[in-house]
Formats: structure tokens, C-alpha cells, sequence
């Protein structure tokens, strides 16, 4: 019972410093990670890429495709894109065997994990953020491997104590019959544990201390790789029809790896024995034979499948039926998921993404009033219902987008991170009050028509002169969500802004005159209205440039 309780002690130390030393590194990347993520979700081939960077940040694949489920039911990625980031994933998980390979075992980890974690506590007292930051990783990085070297010492040596793991022994004399069964061990132990790489240091702890051989522990790893796919499938079922086709998706790819490798394990394993110095199974060489393994299973598996990523999302989407009746527009997402991991600077990335979606539909309904307004003998009924959705939508985005961030705010966040986290809270206010703008010009517009008011002769070139410098801001803050706004690109805001409230001024008093000379009283009030909300845009289009201006 005290060797139980020793090693489920270790488990957790280990698995506690992987998550500081993870939040540690996504602070110290920061930035740059995330502008990373942003471009790298385009095609399959960068997915891969973006996939596997964050496994490595996080040192998890199970976290990593819980967090990936968890965007796709949010529409922050598309079921393609997820199934590249998915399959990056896998690769990225095999830098735990690597580490614990090539540090893990070779000398005695007490010696660096204290003072790692002496430094690094004396780092983060440290007044400039990107030391502070490097010191929680160097803690985690220290905690980590003091995890580590505690389970080796927790599970008893093969010959000391012949009776605690006698069943792995057992099971090992059946010699190659015995693949499928501690394929089925490497399955139930990461469900369990809910972690690959957790899982992953059990294997190599094992096989370090003599329990399994090589060829049994890459049987185990086998396993590992399909039981992670556990998680995501648990995390889906409450989500949308896309999400549960994307766990789905991570499932096929993981169990046709499988299926391929089982008629060539032998000689797959053989061949890594070859190229990989030293006897497989000897314990001072297994670990390096299974990280080797590892990685080139998951990469073999990527390269063969990879091709075949659009026909993966057709199969899941075939797996998963959209349910009668439902419509995957008309579905709102959910951002803030239970099963999010803790990873707010990663996230970050996702929700400005969506951020830069919602500006975007911002200037969809401006120039949808524009539509509705330069073709009054058109029935455009149709389209002011298009638009009415989209204003519905805005609000929910507005919300749903919050409540993430907020979500983000309970990770670990650097100081300048949670300041970003307020200015986009600020900025999504700001884009629904454009949004209602937006959709009030469609109602003043719906309703010149409806009520036939008609303006006088200029009215219509006055407002499209108007709505152009409009249109041009909007496309400037949508533009400048992706960059570092300068003090130079506030003070072009502010002359748009200018012109833009002068023009409204002019006009304004243009229509108050024509009021005074007994024009239609109802319909100048309708012009006046159309111009408010024009310039109210480029109110709150100034604004956001501002809130921008902020972002260090």
C-alpha cells in the first residue's frame, strides 16, 4: 500500500510541474506563439505544425485534443483544420519520451530538479515579466523531473521485489502473444490516468526498471496512443455535431495507425532496433528505442495519412449526423467547455481569431445597408431577414466570446495578457454596438420604403459619400486586430473620425434647414436618424483603435 500511495504521489508531483512548466513557457512565448497559431491553422500541412507546437507546450496530446474539440464547437476551427492540428498532436506528445530519455534516467534528476526550482523561485521575484515567466517554467521544469525521480525510486526493482508487478512478468513470458495484451494495458492505463504523458512515464519508468521489455513497452505505447483518444470523445459528448465528428475523427486516425501497424509491429520494432545504438532491451537503452518508436510510428502515420485528410472529415461527418431539424448556421457555440485545459495563452490566439470574425461581420452589415439603401425598387425582404440573423448572431457571439474569455482568466496569465484580456472584453462591446448600428440603418432604411418617404434630390450621393470614409474604418480596425497599432495609425483614426463627424454636422444642418422650409418633416427625421447611426460607427470605430493603441 506504501509503494501505491508513493508512486500515485510522484504521479501527481509530475504531472503538477508539467502544467507549471507548460503555463511558464506559453507566458514566455507569449506573443509570438500565438501569432504562430493564428497563421497556422490554414492548410493541413501547417496544422501538423501548429498541432505539434502546442503538444510540446503542453506536454499532453489528451489536453491538447480536448482543447482542439473545444474549438471546433466553437467555430474557432474547422473540422479539416482540426484533424491537421490533431495529427500534429500525436507527433508532439512523443517530446516526453525524448526528455525523459535523454534526462530522465541518465543521472540522478534530484540534482537538477532542486535547483531548478531554487532558481526559478528566485526568478520570479524578478520585476521584469519575461524573467518572472522563465522562472515558473524552471520550477515546473524542476517539480517535473522531481516527480520523476521519485517514481523511480517508487517502483521497486524487478529483482528486489519480484512479487509487486509479478503480473507484467507473466504476461511478458507469452514473448510476441503478448502485444495485444499489453496493447489493452497501454489503453486502460492512459484512460485512467487521462494523460499520455503521464502514461508515457509509466511505460518508460517500467521498462527502465526491468518489468517489460522494449517490444512490450512500444505495445504499451501502442495502447496509449488510442486511449487518448478517450478524452476527447468524453469532452464531445455534451458539444455540438461538430465537435463529436472531430473526436471522432482523432479516433479514426489513431485507430488506423493501429491497424496498420499490428501485421508490422515486428518488423517495424525491428527496424528501430537497428538504427537505434545499443540493446533494445537493456534498460540503460529501452528509453531511447521507445522515443524513437514513438515518434517514427507517429510520423509514418501522419505521412500515410495525411493525403487523406478531407475523405477522414467525410467519414466522420457520415459517423456523425447532423440531427433532423437543425441547422449548423443556425446553432450558436458555447465557448466557455468544462474540459478546456489550462492553456489561456494558447487560447488567446483562438479568441482573437474569433474577435477578428465578429469585425468582420460588423462591415457585412454595414455594406448589407447599403444594399437595402441604394435599391429601393428591389424586394430585398430576404435580405433584411439575412441581416436581422446576423445582428442576432452578433449578440450571441458577443456573449459566448466573453464568457471564454473570462474562462481564459482563470489559467495562469502574465500581467500584459489579462490587460489584453480587458481591452478585447472592451473591443467585442464595442463591435455589437456597431453591430446594432448597423442593423438600425437596415430598419431606417427598411422603413423609407415601407412608409414611401422620400428624401429630397442629393440625399442618396450624400449618404453614399458618407458611408465611404465609414467603410474605410471599418476595414482599418479589422485590419488592425492582426498587427501592433501605433500612435501614428490612432492619429489616422482620429482624422477619419474627423471627417467623418464634420461630414455628419454638415449634413445634419443641411436637413434642419430643409425642416424649417416645410419639407417632409418624417422623412428628414429618418435621414437625420441614418446619419446619427453613421457617425455613431465612427464613434465606436475610433474607440476600438484606442482600445488597440493599449495592447503592449
Amino acid at each position: 500500500m506504501t509503494t501505491f500511495f508513493a508512486i500515485f504521489g510522484a504521479l501527481g508531483l509530475f504531472l503538477y510541474g508539467m502544467k507549471v512548466m507548460s503555463e511558464g513557457l506559453q507566458k514566455v512565448s507569449g506573443e509570438g506563439l500565438r501569432a504562430l497559431i493564428r497563421n497556422m491553422t490554414r492548410n493541413r500541412f501547417s496544422g501538423i505544425v501548429s498541432g505539434t507546437l502546442m503538444t510540446t507546450l503542453v506536454q499532453s496530446s489528451s489536453a491538447t485534443t480536448v482543447m482542439i474539440v473545444s474549438f471546433v464547437n466553437a467555430r474557432l476551427l474547422t473540422l479539416t483544420e482540426s484533424i491537421g492540428m490533431i495529427m500534429g498532436a500525436n507527433l508532439g506528445t512523443t517530446t516526453t519520451f525524448w526528455i525523459v530519455a535523454f534526462l530522465g534516467f541518465k543521472f540522478s534528476l534530484a540534482k537538477i530538479a532542486l535547483p531548478c526550482v531554487g532558481i526559478g523561485v528566485a526568478m520570479i521575484f524578478f520585476k521584469r515579466p519575461k524573467v518572472r515567466d522563465s522562472g515558473e517554467a524552471l520550477i515546473g521544469f524542476g517539480l517535473l523531473f522531481l516527480g520523476l525521480s521519485l517514481l523511480k525510486k517508487a517502483v521497486p526493482d524487478v529483482k528486489s521485489n519480484p512479487e509487486i508487478f509479478s503480473f507484467l512478468q507473466d504476461w511478458s513470458d507469452f514473448g510476441m502473444g503478448a502485444v495485444p495484451i499489453f496493447f489493452i494495458f497501454g489503453v486502460i492505463l492512459t484512460v485512467v490516468v487521462q494523460s499520455s504523458s503521464v502514461a508515457g512515464a509509466i511505460t518508460l519508468t517500467l521498462a527502465a526498471k526491468g518489468w517489460i521489455g522494449y517490444e512490450h513497452a512500444a505495445a504499451i505505447v501502442l495502447g496509449e496512443n488510442v486511449g487518448t483518444t478517450i478524452t476527447a470523445n468524453l469532452a464531445a459528448m455534451t458539444a455540438g455535431t461538430e465537435a463529436k465528428r472531430a473526436a471522432r475523427a482523432h479516433f479514426m486516425f489513431n485507430i488506423v495507425g493501429v491497424l496498420w501497424m499490428i501485421p508490422l509491429f515486428g518488423v517495424f520494432a525491428g527496424f528501430i532496433d537497428k538504427i537505434t545504438p545499443g540493446d533494445a532491451n537493456d534498460p540503460t537503452y529501452t528509453l531511447y528505442h521507445l522515443a524513437l518508436f514513438h515518434s517514427m510510428f507517429n510520423l509514418t502515420n501522419i505521412c500515410i495519412q495525411v493525403p487523406f485528410v478531407k475523405q477522414l472529415a467525410q467519414v466522420a461527418t457520415k459517423m456523425v449526423r447532423q440531427k433532423e431539424g437543425s441547422s449548423e448556421e443556425s446553432e450558436f457555440v458555447t465557448y466557455q467547455a468544462p474540459n478546456l485545459p489550462q492553456t489561456g495563452e494558447i487560447n488567446l490566439a483562438e479568441a482573437e481569431r474569433e474577435i477578428k470574425g465578429m469585425a468582420e461581420l460588423t462591415q457585412v452589415m454595414f455594406r448589407g445597408f447599403n444594399e437595402v439603401y441604394e435599391n429601393p425598387d428591389k424586394d430585398l425582404s430576404a435580405r433584411v431577414k439575412e441581416l436581422k440573423a446576423m445582428e442576432e448572431r452578433s449578440d450571441r457571439l458577443a456573449f459566448d466570446i466573453t464568457q471564454y474569455l473570462i474562462y481564459c482568466t482563470s489559467s495562469e496569465l502574465s500581467r500584459e495578457r489579462l490587460n489584453e484580456v480587458t481591452v478585447m472584453l472592451r473591443v467585442i462591446s464595442e463591435l455589437e454596438e456597431i453591430c446594432d448600428c448597423a442593423y438600425n440603418l437596415v430598419r431606417l432604411a427598411q422603413l423609407k420604403y415601407d412608409k414611401q418617404r422620400v428624401l429630397p434630390e442629393g440625399t442618396q450621393e450624400a449618404i453614399q459619400n458618407f458611408c465611404g470614409p465609414v467603410d474605410q474604418f471599418m476595414t482599418f480596425y479589422i485590419e488592425s486586430l492582426s498587427r501592433k497599432v501605433t500612435m501614428a495609425d490612432i492619429e489616422v483614426a482620429q482624422q477619419l473620425e474627423d471627417t467623418i463627424d464634420a461630414s455628419r454636422k454638415k449634413l445634419r444642418k443641411e436637413a434642419v434647414r430643409r425642416m424649417s422650409d416645410k419639407a417632409n418633416i418624417k422623412s428628414e427625421m429618418i435621414y437625420i436618424d441614418i446619419l446619427n447611426n453613421i457617425e455613431g460607427i465612427g464613434d465606436h470605430s475610433l474607440n476600438i483603435l484606442k482600445l488597440l493603441g493599449q495592447i503592449d
